[in-house]
């Protein structure tokens, strides 16, 4: 089965798929070897690791389509890609489907901020037009090569017009095409519950450790019939806790062993970056 089917089978069945975030390669490879079932591509992650800005639109789409193309190179799962606004207008989100579909997507996602966009749980966030975002949606639809690329339609809408504004915006998105629905930044548990009795397309729900949603369960949100549980960012904030424990004793004690609290040992990082393999390969084309 192609991670495009896969992926369809995964939002058809509507049981909460966990679904951590990677920011480059390596981190995809770490969410493969532990048998998550798809992949997000953060446009946070990539935004925080590998430029050190916040996520507020300084992401272009030649910095996400790099790492979506390394980490399709790196794994084999379906990829949901964050294409943050589209990067322009209806025209450039043609531009950006087509420049991501070729980096190896299985789904990308566009998000109806005014740019620069900024996280969905940042304060100060704009939304531009309902009917322009869904020019944009009608674009991506029409830009994709093959019909197993799903788009992924997100509104920004709760923060500035409220709950019931959010969904109906979000209704308006699955009308003009979009396979997901992504209604970002819910503020209460009873919108969380609510949600999907408003909408009948494949729902994402987007846990951010500490941000404006409450944390629920994935079996809760499964059972509240969400097709998909986002922890878009928890591989980006677990590396960086491990990495300030790690230099911290590194800092204080001036050295560091092979302390598996502290560090991977050397051979697991070799095992997750496919050195056996390069090595079969190497004695296979050896003259």
């Amino acid at each position: 089965m192609s991670t495009g089917k896969a992926l369809q089978s995964l939002i058809r069945a509507r049981n909460g798929v966990l679904v951590p975030g990677a920011f480059n390669a390596l981190s995809a490879r770490v969410v493969a070897d532990l048998g998550f079932q798809a992949i997000y591509v953060t446009g946070a992650g990539v935004t925080n690791m590998q430029l050190g800005l916040p996520d507020m639109g300084f992401m272009g789409l030649a910095e996400i389509a790099e790492q979506t193309g390394r980490i399709r190179d790196s794994v084999e799962l379906p990829l949901l890609v964050d294409a943050d606004t589209g990067f322009g207008n209806a025209l450039n989100v043609r531009h950006t489907i087509r420049t991501l579909e070729r980096a190896g997507a299985d789904c990308v996602q566009l998000e109806d901020q005014v740019s620069p966009k900024r996280c969905g749980h940042f304060n100060g966030k704009a939304v531009i037009g309902a009917d322009e975002m869904i020019g944009k949606i009608k674009a991506a639809v029409d830009a994709r090569h093959s019909d197993e690329l799903l788009i992924m339609a997100r509104t920004d809408a709760r923060a500035s017009d409220g709950f019931d504004a959010a969904v109906e915006r979000a209704q308006r998105y699955a009308e003009a095409g979009a396979d997901i629905l992504f209604v970002e930044a819910l503020e209460s548990q009873e919108e969380v519950r609510k949600l999907p009795f408003y909408l009948e397309a494949p729902l994402l729900m987007n846990m951010v450790i500490g941000g404006k949603t409450p944390i629920a369960s994935t079996d809760e949100l499964a059972h509240f019939g969400y097709s998909i549980v986002l922890y878009a960012n928890a591989a980006l904030q677990g590396a960086l806790a491990g990495m300030q424990r790690a230099l911290t004793v590194l800092r204080e004690q001036r050295h560091l062993n092979e302390d598996p609290a502290l560090v991977a040992p050397f051979k697991e990082r070799q095992r997750l970056v496919g050195k056996p393999l390069i090595d079969e390969l190497e004695q296979r084309y050896k003259n």
